[in-house]
């Protein structure tokens, strides 16, 4: 196979060359997440020659997600997006080594994965994990590749670049009462647009060419293809060292099930299924032992939970129900379980049922 035949266009620019694409082929790249924004970026660093990619992703894939995750077929639903991804990769560009890692990033895989690699890609939709990636790649000494979309707007940024500013710098609060794309709706080509930036400021930074996006944060919007780009600085606040890291992330374990798993216990007096969306959202589900307060307001009116039940957490899809577990773990709750799929996936349940 000639490398330099499948390689050529972008060799010829002089900012590249071959030493340019030796370079690329001795990279690692790390994608966290196969969804919209990662199947938009793999294929180009393959495409480009990035020596080394790897795949972090629990999740199979849906008939959903085929509307915007691109690369995979209708015969791959059910099957992992990771192990897809691989395959499409490998079959693009067999020069590229790929990993896939079926697992979900936490806190206890994280540091050992980023030590691996040498740039750290936000393909997430998931707040909670957008801080996670940020305090890995701020330990292991990485920059971490941040894409976000929310409906028709997408933001990139670099964060952690040459010791930049941080994704803490320009969200230093965690808000994370915040719609994914599964709950507030995307188009297709948007997170594709989004994706591509992403892949974009990779490759820029492993070429050592142009701007890379440190300190400053692009805004697109799809609808009028308007888009600005804004500085921010980095900020002062307490550093992240492996052992701040390793308390903060390591110390609660928070437990899934399945909604079928548990339907014996809807009307069980000593159970409580709390729905932490808010009021206007749907699909309403109504069972005789509920209680719902949406997430935002969870620890103002945590005293309305009895401490003594076996609590199971629900939102719309299983997000923002981790995010209520690990609050009330740190409120010394012991029987809280979260609600894998969320409301989507008990109401397809609880449509079952009724047709028995």
């Amino acid at each position: 196979m000639n490398v330099d035949n499948r390689y050529n266009r972008q060799i010829i620019l002089p900012e590249i060359g071959e030493k340019g694409q030796q370079k690329l082929a001795e990279s690692k790249v790390l994608v966290i997440g196969a969804g919209g924004l990662g199947v938009a970026i793999m294929p180009y660093l393959a495409g480009a020659g990035v020596g080394e990619i790897g795949i972090v992703d629990h999740d199979v894939i849906e008939i959903s997600n085929l509307q915007r995750q691109v690369i995979y077929k209708t015969d791959a639903i059910g099957k992992s997006k990771a192990k897809e991804a691989k395959a499409m990769i490998s079959d693009l560009n067999p020069l590229v080594k790929v990993k896939a890692i079926s697992e979900k990033l936490s806190g206890k895989n994280a540091l050992s994965l980023f030590e691996k690699y040498d740039i750290i890609v936000d393909a997430t939709d998931n707040i909670a994990i957008k801080y996670l990636i940020n305090d890995a790649c701020l330990v292991t000494c990485k920059p971490m590749v941040y894409g976000s979309i929310f409906r028709f707007q997408g933001q990139v940024s670099v964060f952690n670049y040459q010791k930049g500013p941080t994704y803490r710098c320009l969200y230093p609060d965690e808000n994370l009462d915040v719609l994914n794309c599964e709950e507030a709706g995307v188009l297709g080509v948007s997170v594709g647009i989004i994706g591509m930036f992403q892949a974009n400021e990779v490759l820029k930074m492993i070429l050592g060419i142009g701007e890379v996006l440190s300190g400053k944060i692009l805004v697109y919007n799809t609808l009028n293809n308007e888009q600005q780009k804004y500085d921010f600085e980095k900020s002062e606040f307490k550093s992240v060292d492996r052992e701040v890291f390793e308390e903060k992330y390591n110390k609660c374990v928070i437990e899934e099930v399945s909604f079928d798993s548990v339907l014996d216990e809807i009307n069980n007096d000593e159970v409580l299924f709390l729905d932490v969306r808010n009021i206007d959202e749907s699909p309403k589900i109504s069972l005789e032992n509920q209680i719902q307060i949406p997430l935002m307001n969870l620890e103002i009116e945590i005293e309305k939970l009895d401490k003594n039940k076996k609590i199971y957490v629900f939102c719309q899809s299983g997000i923002r129900s981790k995010i209520a577990v690990e609050l009330l773990q740190k409120h010394q709750f012991k029987n809280i379980k979260s609600i894998a799929g969320g409301a989507l996936a008990m109401k397809n349940i609880l449509k079952e049922e009724i047709n028995l």
